[in-house]
């Protein structure tokens, strides 16, 4: 943590950077917004993190996988590895989450166990890339799956009046949010299994255990596979989905837990099964470079007319991972403005319980995301940026053992071997992101810089 060494001159800034004591904890929290209450249950914690998970990243990642990883159990390993990685992630959330029972995700584990400012660092990037920049591009996704299976309509305008019609929806009401979230999800699950099925029944299992060009343990050791984690991390943003709602879960020491590990293995077995379909389905220079990999893998399987049909069940399935941002991303920037006195406005919530203010903006922000940026660059962007706080935030679990003044109703399995491989594996992915896609992660980078200039000014 070099930037938060160089801005520690005096003695005033250090104290503004120590960790948080347990007893403060409640007290920043309540300033400048009430508490919400606890509505949610099992099913929509379970539910929050495979919507999350299940987005746009598992329909359009695995074409852009070939130029990095030519190989077809290359590739399937790096999705295995890579659910693998989001399960030891998600043991340790669910720990982090349980001890703290408050919304937040990894702005309130970093700013509780380690410094404020670096607990701002992740709440800002969260604002641009954890949430801003996904919600953009699945509603995009979702755009161009919709005008397939309806031809004429512009991807741009149906994908943003997805995001107005949601927002409005959870500004509405959490509840109804929470309910719609629910149906949607299940008709997500319903409409992997059925493209499993169906590739199953007519996909090329050979093609699954073709030749590699070299040893398939020389790929996994190599820096494209480094560069394809990053590429599959953008698919797997999600799995700590139920930790930023934790102020609103009921019982989170009992039921975050097992939101976080359910929801990251479905969906791990879903992503591994689909992907499996996909490489059986088509060749792979026919998914090389390929953002619509699961319209390719359709019309191979089902001719042009079944694609059409799948696109628009695609786009259908797509609507609760637009949902589920809405619902995760403004709690972390309503804990800001709880904690923040001038940030304070981003807690205001509407008379029904959702975060106004907060919702408004990641909503503005992923409009303009939608008219500007570039969808392969993001991705390797989101990718990078979000497994350093992931790692660092994984890297709380240690702290967190050592506070005897806080309560942990949860202890993560596997402790202290699954922390430490999981924060390996983002070293890894880091180092080969700086070596191989510099420009990209220096813009990560300089978001994080931002990010502490901006938690400066504010204090």
């Amino acid at each position: 943590m070099p930037a938060l060494r160089a801005v520690q001159v005096s003695s005033k800034v250090q104290r503004a950077f120590r960790p948080l004591r347990e007893e403060e904890v409640s007290t920043t929290g309540a300033r400048g917004g009430e508490r919400p209450e606890r509505r949610i249950g099992l099913a929509t914690a379970t539910g929050l993190v495979v919507a999350s998970m299940i987005g746009t990243g598992v329909f359009t990642t695995t074409g852009l996988l070939v130029a990095d990883i030519p190989s077809a159990p290359g590739i399937l390993c790096c999705w295995a590895v890579s659910g693998v990685a989001a399960l030891c992630g998600a043991l340790a959330y669910a720990e982090l989450g349980a001890a703290f029972g408050e919304s937040g995700g990894e702005y309130h584990f970093l700013s509780r166990l380690f410094h404020p400012g670096l607990g701002f660092m992740s709440a800002w990037s969260s604002l641009i890339v954890g949430f801003s920049a996904p919600l953009a591009a699945v509603a995009l996704a979702f755009g161009n799956y919709l005008a397939v299976f309806v031809p004429g309509l512009a991807p741009q305008w149906s994908g943003a009046a997805l995001i107005v019609v949601l927002s409005v929806v959870n500004i509405w009401r959490v509840s109804a949010g929470a309910g719609f979230q629910n149906l949607f999800t299940l008709g997500k699950v319903l409409l992997i299994l059925g493209f499993i099925v169906i590739g199953l029944m007519w996909g090329d299992p050979g093609r699954l255990v073709a030749t590699a060009e070299r040893p398939l343990g020389a790929t996994i050791a190599s820096p494209g596979f480094a560069i394809g984690l990053l590429w599959v991390a953008f698919a797997y943003t999600g799995w700590n989905a139920s930790a930023y709602v934790a102020g609103e879960v009921k019982d989170p020491g009992r039921v975050l837990p097992r939101a976080l590990v359910m929801g990251t293995a479905l969906v791990t077995v879903l992503y591994v099964g689909l992907n499996a379909v996909f490489l059986a389905a088509a060749p792979l220079s026919d998914l090389a470079g390929k953002v619509e990999v699961a319209h390719v893998a359709a019309t191979h399987l089902l001719g042009a007319g079944g694609a059409r049909v799948s696109s628009g069940v695609i786009a259908l399935g797509l609507v609760s991972t637009v949902g589920a941002l809405i619902v995760t991303g403004p709690r972390v920037y309503e804990a800001v403005g709880r904690d923040h006195r001038s940030l304070r406005f981003l807690a205001r919530r509407s008379a029904r319980g959702g975060p106004v203010v907060a919702i408004a903006l990641q909503s503005t922000l992923a409009l303009v995301m939608m008219a500007t940026a570039r969808f392969e660059t993001l991705l390797i962007y989101i990718g990078f940026t979000l497994s350093i706080f992931a790692g660092l935030t994984v890297c709380s679990v240690f702290a967190l053992r050592r506070r005897a003044d806080i309560a942990a109703p949860y202890r993560m399995w596997g402790y202290p071997v699954t922390p430490c491989l999981f924060v390996a594996l983002m070293v890894w992915m880091v180092l080969q992101g700086i070596i191989e896609r510099p420009a990209t992660a220096l813009a990560g980078l300089a978001t994080m810089v931002t990010g502490l200039l901006v938690y400066r000014i504010s204090r």
